[in-house]
């Protein structure tokens, strides 16, 4: 593994670049969920991914970790979109890589679909755990209407105030007492320094100016788009699973494979164990690894 960097959009980009020594010439740019860094779910399948000779890129996206960015922990789609295209130039530039794939999870997942369905470079895409939302979806987990309408508005008025003094307001990324936080829960993955609350992460910085890109982003409308080989794992007890089945049946391809994984775990729950847990991750690897 060695430290890299590269451009996006004017902004220098930090990643972890794994090229194993016996290569089968196929390139990787993993993505982790929202608000992630290179050091948590996108490092670990990286590094799961070049053991079975995968050359494999994780990064920071701008904003993020040692990237740079105009605004820190501000998370757009759009423009971590745009960031995964420009990973793709890189990693196509690296001696050995013959093709560029996509992986993502959660979040990522997302993110990995739209470049996929935008970039005529990207060879194939395989997704873990995918979040799949619309504007009806949202309402599931950010209180209804009222709950969606009032964080685009925070951030509209977030946004004016970086606009006329250049001032980031920020909220928790997660806890388990204040409300207002991004993630609002016990959610185990990211609270336990032994699994994602890495000192890498930022567990209390969520630009507010986030909601209105993150609520309004609609990944579904790029299946009919995606003519790509495409892998997607997921299961009942992840988020939004019938979201994920609908997706699947609207990808434009006939080269693409859904693979639904067993769990007594309720939904959201199983979601967490593709981040990290050894069952769950060998799982995606192997299925992964047979894809491409």
């Amino acid at each position: 593994m060695k430290r890299v960097e590269f451009k996006s959009e004017g902004k220098t980009l930090v990643g972890n670049l794994i090229v194993p020594e016996n290569n089968n010439g196929k390139g990787i740019v993993v993505s982790g969920s929202w608000t992630t860094v290179k050091e948590q779910m996108a490092g670990g399948y990286a590094e799961l991914l070049s053991e079975q000779g995968f050359i494999t890129l994780a990064f920071d996206s701008r904003g993020y970790g040692e990237s740079e960015g105009d605004v820190m922990y501000f998370e757009s789609p759009e423009q971590k979109i745009e960031d995964i295209k420009n990973a793709v130039t890189y990693l196509s530039s690296v001696d050995g890589v013959n093709e560029v794939n996509l992986f993502g999870v959660c979040a990522g997942a997302g993110y990995s679909l739209v470049a996929a369905s935008e970039d005529i470079r990207v060879n194939a895409v395989a997704t873990a755990a995918s979040w799949i939302h619309d504007e009806e979806a949202t309402k599931l987990f950010y209180g209804g209407a009222e709950g969606v309408a009032t964080r685009i508005e925070a951030a509209q008025k977030a946004k004016a105030l970086y606009a006329e003094t250049g001032e980031i307001t920020y909220i928790p990324t997660i806890s388990t007492t204040d409300e207002t936080a991004a993630m609002f829960g016990p959610y185990d993955y990211y609270l336990n320094p032994e699994r994602g609350a890495v000192k890498e992460w930022s567990n209390d910085k969520f630009a507010v100016a986030s909601w209105e890109d993150w609520l309004t982003f609609n990944p579904r409308s790029s299946a009919k788009n995606l003519t790509k080989p495409t892998l997607m794992i997921h299961s009942d007890g992840s988020v939004l699973p019938e979201y994920t089945k609908v997706y699947f049946d609207e990808i434009n391809t006939d080269k693409k494979k859904i693979v639904w994984v067993e769990t007594e775990l309720q939904s959201p729950f199983h979601q967490f164990n593709f981040y990290d847990q050894t069952e769950e991750m060998e799982l995606v690897v192997k299925e992964v690894s047979e894809w491409l």
